[in-house]
């Protein structure tokens, strides 16, 4: 063999060739694309295979563009975002945060803005029906931003 390699690097799970001017994944984990690791995959599926070992809380896999045969030009990474990856029912957030059962309003403010605007009292059971209210559309607008391959929630994501 010459030394010149027909392909560009092998997937880290199966081993097979990714080419040059290729698509392959990278894990969006900082761990995971170091020069000590440098993990690349052929396909989402073997991205999918280094979760359980890697241990990961939220990672996504990038698709990036192999360089065109040593150039070393990629292309933009596109982010892509499993949000289930164990085929399992997928969970709410709330059930997973310690204030899932917390007041998420200043009951102080609340109570003095509807005593300002309409000189009534306010019960205690409005408390957690708001902050209910005001987890469901944060939850809706994780989603949102998870459709549009973010990790930052907008304003443009409460709709």
């Amino acid at each position: 063999m010459s030394g010149v390699e027909n392909f560009w690097r092998k997937c880290s799970s199966c081993k097979k060739e990714i080419g040059f001017n290729s698509k392959y994944y990278e894990c969006s984990v900082s761990t995971c694309t170091g020069q000590r690791t440098g993990y690349v995959f052929c396909s989402v599926p073997c991205w999918e295979v280094h979760l359980p070992g890697a241990k990961h809380r939220d990672a996504g896999a990038i698709e990036k563009l192999s360089p065109k045969t040593g150039s070393g030009v990629e292309q933009a990474p596109k982010r892509i975002i499993i949000s289930n990856i164990s085929g399992s029912a997928p969970s709410r957030p709330s059930a997973k945060s310690t204030m899932s059962h917390e007041v998420l309003v200043v009951v102080s403010k609340m109570k003095q803005y509807i005593k300002d605007i309409s000189e009534m009292n306010t019960s205690e059971e409005v408390n957690q029906i708001l902050s209910d209210r005001i987890r469901t559309e944060c939850e809706t607008a994780i989603e949102n931003a998870r459709a549009d391959g973010r990790k930052t929630v907008m304003a443009r994501d409460f709709r």
